[in-house]
């Protein structure tokens, strides 16, 4: 935390007014908690009033000024109760950092106090003004009406009991004044001023406790009402998720629905400059027009006195105006005198609000040096303020953008792209026929049998068949296959299926026989599992020369195959578990859309400087990537900002809810050609967001900033904060619910699956057809971007990732370690009371088995309604615990980033390989116990050991009478009570079943 900021954040408490008694006689002893930035500060206690008046300053540090709209500061009140030392809610008030006013300019303000939760009494008001201020320090809360209160540090005089556990449980302490002066006599005979030691601010930091995962479940609410952003973090509270209230354009009720109302509107000036006319250059040449705005100056292409025009649009920031005239410019290019000018008053600048039609541009009279505007000509012009929602401004020439080199001004342009619709190409190859070996084998006198087999190629995607293999029916010229492969291929089809019948002679030596090509475009297109028409194909031999004109022969060898483009699957071009689509290719087969997914990308505060730049030092040139389904959005790039603004809101139609949402911040290495140091071509990954949209409540807007987390070799690093503002809105709700007991992947996944080797090689190949086809856009998203968008490397073994997964299987498995511990616990009779109720209940069960499968079904239903107060209020972000990245050594991160094959030194190669035989050791051992349990299992049946498996076969036949005669009810309950029975008569010996059990034998007496 910066201390060091000049500027203090004062929250004002001036009282409340109404509120709820909560003390049980008609009272309430009301204070109030504020919070702001993991800073707790608290007012004094009012004792029996419900009407308190407080007049309170507290005092907050502040990181960033620029930040504080994003911020947001709570406001608790609460009743403090003196008989036990606890305290009542009595509401709750979440101020936005936009009502921060400058100090002279504050007023009080009127809030009414919210609830916490459903189950909260809440009513009243409560007074606060918020400024900033220089003057204020933080060591001591000033009171301007006589009962201010001062902090007393955790090391400071004795103080009551009370007061010590609070002090216990909160760390710092907050007493009235009164009671700190008193203090103070007692420890000095005069009054002296308070020293650091002493008298310390109300600086509460949020430490986060122990993580017990059975007992806390993922992305729940901590506090309810509370402390904080109100995020969560099962981790360090640096990587917490953090809720902000940004001033979005939709806050109004009457905007609910508007276009921009999940970003906050920035204000533009937009000139736009068409073109000029009589215009006369002494010499000839180009010109070009100049727009300067203060110190900014953006010029526009140089065209021909012949044609000119240019019809370019330039933005300046509303924040970067720096003068009340706008001047444009005509120049000869290459040349510092100008032809004309003319200006315009920013007052009396008109003002567009979309969905206005633009403004009509007009003709300007321009002047000379002389103030003359008989000679120079007229230019064309539109001028108008506006807000990111116009038309123009994804075209426009950016204010910010001054400093970027002609070539890079593509590359910072927001843009939409569409991923090229994949197909699977299904080839079947059968068969063979009159197959003619080459001179190779010939040459070589080979006179084993030819080793033939066919390899298929679409484009830089190759496979082969095996190599067939002799049989007595068949001559050697008519090898069979019947073996299918299959390809992804993108439309519009410009690939050719090229299909060759190679003869295999020596390790790196195959001969090509014959070979035909078959145009993608003419393959036939399945939607559903009918079969298809194979077909024969003539098999070209004279491949020698190309343009060799075709030799016309009656006898030709031929190959049997069967070729589809197979619409039925989704082609899968990223990681299943992060799937944002699951339909099929063929757009006959897709459904309505269930709903709309709105995602307003504001921002990111505190990134890391990526690039160093000449007489910059440390920047970053930042832009975000969001991938949903086949749409790809990217942001502009804020030049030279570690907070940019982007407020660009994006939309997105939903096929089904149980899909992810993918957005990463990256910074642009093609805006400065005089990069000193950075990523060189490539794009830098910032950190990424997932959000899956199952985890989002219809109709509620999410803001909130996500901590942007990178994984290096030296651990994970914060590279800063990506600020959202997220709205999923469903058409019907019925067709969501419905959603849920539909298949998720198409029919044909499960008509005719695909292996998931076959899954992982063709997602591998659908990725670099999406990289290629986005690499030819313009602007071109890296291959690195959609790598990394795509999860290209989720597949790789990684330690940190096994011991995460191992993590949270044991999470899985610690609810059935806790029935068996309960269970146990009932069992050896621990609690009497508890144990007497259970064997009740499970007799009663027995007796009466209908009640069985209701009881359960009410049980579930019980306890899911009563999570449903601590149900998650946030989406999930990426967690560094769940991770496992936190508490990584090095080597392990170090063998993570290492290439394949490996790059590092052999011995350090051997280490890792003993560590992963350790590891590999460990676990044979586990599966090797659970395999010689289920062998004595099969062994009580296969007479292995014939007096175990007599002795179990005669058991069975007498238990057939037994049961047969006792009804089986009486048996559970017999069972159940003898298994329940107190430990007194229970011997510490192992059963008789249990012993029997352990001695069958195993196959592990076979192995070697």
């Amino acid at each position: 935390m910066n201390n060091n900021s000049k500027e203090k954040l004062v929250v004002e408490v001036v009282g409340a007014h109404n509120l709820m008694p909560k003390d049980g006689e008609g009272s309430s002893s009301p204070f109030v908690e504020v919070e702001f930035e993991n800073q707790k500060q608290r007012t004094q206690v009012k004792y029996r009033d419900l009407n308190p008046v407080w007049n309170d300053k507290l005092v907050f540090h502040v990181n960033d000024v620029a930040d504080l709209p994003y911020r947001t500061i709570e406001v608790n009140v609460f009743n403090e109760r003196r008989s036990n030392s606890s305290r009542n809610f009595l509401g709750k008030v979440r101020v936005s950092g936009t009502s921060i006013a400058k100090q002279g300019e504050q007023m009080a303000q009127l809030y009414t106090l919210e609830k916490r939760s459903l189950f909260s009494h809440v009513r009243g008001e409560i007074s606060l003004k918020l400024y900033l201020s220089q003057n204020e320090e933080v060591k001591q809360v000033t009171n301007s009406g006589g009962g201010g209160g001062v902090v007393l540090s955790g090391g400071g005089a004795a103080v009551s009991k009370k007061n010590k556990k609070m002090q216990q449980q909160g760390g710092n302490l907050v007493v009235p004044q009164q009671m700190g002066m008193g203090l103070q006599k007692q420890a000095h005979t005069k009054p002296v001023e308070p020293t650091p030691g002493d008298i310390k601010p109300v600086v509460i930091t949020t430490v986060p406790g122990p993580v017990i995962p059975a007992a806390v479940p993922s992305g729940a609410h901590a506090g309810g009402g509370g402390g904080g952003f109100g995020g969560y973090s099962t981790g360090s509270s640096e990587y917490a998720l953090k809720e902000t209230s940004p001033h979005l354009g939709g806050t109004n009720k009457e905007k609910k629905n508007s276009t921009y109302d999940l970003v906050e509107q920035m204000q533009y000036l937009y000139v736009r400059i068409l073109k000029a006319r009589e215009i006369s250059l002494f010499g000839g040449g180009e010109i070009l027009a100049e727009v300067k705005l203060g110190n900014y100056k953006g010029f526009s292409k140089s065209v021909s006195l012949s044609n000119v025009e240019w019809n370019q649009v330039f933005a300046f920031s509303r924040d970067c105006i720096q003068s009340s005239v706008v001047e444009i410019f005509l120049k000869g290019k290459n040349k510092d005198d100008y032809l004309g000018v003319v200006w315009f008053d920013l007052n009396e600048v008109p003002k567009r609000v979309p969905p206005d039609s633009q403004l009509a541009p007009q003709w300007y009279r321009l002047e000379d040096k002389k103030g003359d505007k008989a000679k120079c000509g007229e230019i064309m012009v539109s001028i108008w303020f506006g807000t990111q929602a116009d038309e123009a401004f994804s075209e426009a020439w950016h204010s910010k953008a001054a400093n970027v080199h002609s070539d890079g001004l593509c590359s910072i342009k927001s843009k939409v792209y569409l991923s090229p619709k994949l197909w699977y190409l299904r080839v079947g190859v059968i068969e063979a026929q009159d197959v003619v070996l080459g001179d190779k084998r010939l040459s070589m006198n080979m006179v084993r049998y030819p080793e033939l087999f066919v390899k298929v190629q679409v484009g830089n995607q190759v496979l082969r068949t095996r190599i067939a293999s002799p049989t007595t029916s068949r001559s050697l010229s008519n090898p069979c296959w019947n073996e299918e492969l299959i390809f992804v291929v993108a439309e519009p089809f410009e690939d050719y299926v090229l299909i060759s019948v190679e003869d295999h002679l020596a390790p790196n030596g195959d001969e090509l026989l014959a070979r035909v090509a078959l145009p993608v475009m003419n393959i036939e297109r399945r939607l559903d599992d009918k079969p298809v028409i194979s077909r024969w194909f003539n098999l070209d031999t004279h491949f020698s020369n190309l343009n060799e004109s075709k030799v016309v022969m009656r006898f030709a060898s031929r190959v049997h195959l069967r070729t589809s483009l197979e619409g039925g699957y989704h082609v899968f071009d990223e990681s299943t578990m992060f799937s944002s689509d699951v339909r099929p290719t063929a757009k006959q087969l897709w459904k309505p859309h269930i709903g709309v997914l709105e995602v307003g990308i504001l921002g990111a505060t505190n990134l890391m400087p990526i690039k160093i730049k000449e007489g910059k030092g440390g920047s970053t040139d930042a832009y975000c990537v969001a991938k949903y389904g086949q749409k790809w959005v990217r942001t502009r790039t804020e030049v030279d900002s570690l907070a940019p603004k982007w407020n660009e809101q994006y939309t997105w139609e939903v096929f089904d809810p149980c899909t992810v949402i993918s957005i990463a911040v990256f910074d642009n290495s093609h805006v400065d050609k005089n990069t000193v140091a950075g990523a060189g071509s490539r794009d830098t990954r910032i950190g990424k967001v997932r959000i899956r949209l199952s985890t989002l409540e219809s109709d509620r807007v999410y803001t909130h900033a996500y901590p942007l987390l990178v994984l290096y070799p030296s651990g994970v690093k914060k590279m800063g904060e990506l600020h959202l503002a997220v709205r999923f809105s469903s058409t019907n709700m019925f067709n969501v619910l419905h959603k849920y007991t539909m298949p998720l992947l198409p029919k044909m996944h499960y008509v005719q699956p695909l292996s998931v080797n076959q899954l992982d090689t063709l997602r591998y190949q659908a990725m670099n057809v999406v990289a290629s086809r986005l690499s030819r856009a313009e602007p071109p998203l890296g291959r690195e971007v959609v790598e990394y968008m795509l999860d290209h490397d989720s597949h790789m073994w990684s330690m940190r990732k096994s011991k995460a997964n191992f993590l949270r299987l044991t999470n899985i498995l610690a609810w059935f370690f806790a029935i068996t511990r309960l269970l146990d616990s009932l069992r050896n009779w621990h609690k009497p009371v508890y144990s007497t109720v259970f064997l009740i209940a499970f007799i009663i069960l027995v007796l009466f088995p209908e009640l069985i499968i209701p009881c359960a079904l009410l049980s579930m239903a019980a306890v899911g309604l009563w999570r449903y107060r601590s149900r998650p209020r946030y989406p999930p972000h990426m967690n560094t615990w769940l991770s496992y990245a936190e508490s990584v050594n090095q080597d392990e991160l170090d063998e993570e980033f290492d290439s394949f094959p490996t790059s590092r030194s052999a011995e350090l190669v051997r280490m890792r390989y003993d560590r992963l035989r350790s590891l590999a050791g460990r676990i044979q051992t586990v599966v090797g116990d659970m395999a010689t349990q289920s062998e004595r299992f099969q062994a009580l049946l296969s007479w292995r050991d014939p007096r175990a498996t007599f002795l179990f076969v005669t058991f069975c036949l007498f238990a057939a009478f037994g049961f047969y005669l006792v009804p089986i009810r009486w048996v559970v309950s017999l069972s159940g009570m003898y298994y329940l029975r107190p430990p007194r008569f229970r011997n510490r010996l192992p059963s008789s079943a249990v012993s029997f059990l352990k001695r069958l034998p195993t196959n592990a007496d076979s192995m070697l």
